[in-house]
């Protein structure tokens, strides 16, 4: 069912709009669920730290397929190398660069193997739903929406930051070298974040247009709080079914 949107009024003030954005991104992001909040205070085991790099890793290797879906949706030379540049950062110019590199050395460092992390296997049911949802959201809805969705990077630069502390302080069987990749999103994702709030300030002209951007980007922060259930719900069962052994 579609939710109908409230009735044509007045579009906001672009400082009006970007607060609005900017709240959603604070309010619903995903470090404030419960397993980010353990895990940033050093509660989660070795077996819980694995899974959520494991099921992690599927949003992650989806991200410039996401991406490759949005570029073809843009209508300039301009836009399009912007955005390359994101897929870039995520696959990297050769072998053994980029993001998804540096998330398979994470979990390499955590003591995951890199081929099991490929094979996919120990990916959670909920996990391929919230990232199937986001990659079809990014190939059926208009760039505008599209690209909102992806201004949760908004807080991100600052949950990286929290995160490495986090790991350094809790985690120190995790390998050092393998926090490369959340030292890198810090400044990517503030300029990434930077980019999209322009174009959807931009392109947002309308208060529909501003309440669909809205959603998108409350859209985006129930997919990865629906990865983080996923990932909590079986931690539960796992230590439920130990219990009953």
């Amino acid at each position: 069912m579609t939710t109908a949107l409230a009735p044509q009024t007045a579009p906001w003030t672009p400082a009006e709009f970007e607060d609005r954005l900017r709240t959603v991104a604070q309010e619903r992001y995903h470090d404030r669920h419960p397993f980010n909040v353990r895990m940033h205070e050093g509660d989660l085991s070795r077996d819980e730290v694995r899974s959520w790099i494991a099921n992690r890793f599927h949003y992650q290797r989806h991200i410039p397929v996401k991406d490759a879906l949005i570029t073809a949706k843009l209508d300039s030379s301009r836009l399009r190398r912007m955005w390359l540049r994101r897929i870039e950062d995520h696959d990297g110019r050769g072998e053994g660069e980029g993001g998804i590199e540096r998330w398979l050395r994470l979990g390499e460092a955590a003591g995951l193997d890199r081929e099991d992390l490929l094979s996919g296997d120990a990916v959670l049911p909920g996990v391929r739903l919230a990232v199937e949802g986001y990659v079809n959201f990014c190939r059926l809805r208009p760039p505008l929406e599209a690209v909102a969705a992806s201004l949760t990077e908004l807080t991100a630069p600052g949950l990286m930051r929290r995160r490495i502390d986090a790991f350094e302080l809790h985690y120190r069987w995790i390998e050092p070298d393998g926090l490369a990749y959340f030292r890198t999103r810090v400044d990517q994702g503030r300029r990434d974040s930077a980019e999209a709030l322009a174009l959807v300030l931009e392109w947002a002209v309308t208060r529909e247009q501003q309440e669909r951007a809205i959603a998108a980007l409350t859209f985006k922060c129930d997919v990865l709080w629906a990865l983080l259930d996923a990932v909590q719900y079986d931690a539960v069962r796992y230590d439920a079914v130990r219990g009953r052994g």
